[in-house]
């Protein structure tokens, strides 16, 4: 093989990645030394999970997927314990993901 034909068959293995709307990673692990950055678009934003049941930890902790929705205190005289129960239920969901230590 010449050194041409090695020269067009890496533009054109190139040539699909590059225009590729997606990057298939195949490997366990994506590492990113220190002092680099992600950079995000400015317009629309970037999605981390595209469906709710798609998993995702932070720091360490299992994945898991999105978290239930938590109910908003109504008031009343039970407003103290509807409120202690959102807060209960607010401190997991960001444990369960890993957002905060247990």
């Amino acid at each position: 093989m010449t050194p041409e034909q090695i020269r067009q068959i890496i533009r054109e293995e190139l040539s699909g990645l590059i225009k590729s709307d997606r990057i298939i990673i195949e490997k366990s692990l994506l590492q990113f030394l220190d002092g680099r950055n992600i950079q995000t678009g400015l317009t629309t934003g970037t999605k981390i999970g595209t469906a709710t049941a798609q998993k995702i930890g932070f720091w360490n902790t299992t994945p898991v997927i999105q978290q239930v929705a938590i109910a908003q205190p109504s008031g009343g005289v039970t407003q103290d314990a509807e409120a202690r129960t959102a807060i209960v239920a607010i401190l997991t969901a960001l444990r369960n993901i890993g957002l905060i230590a247990t």
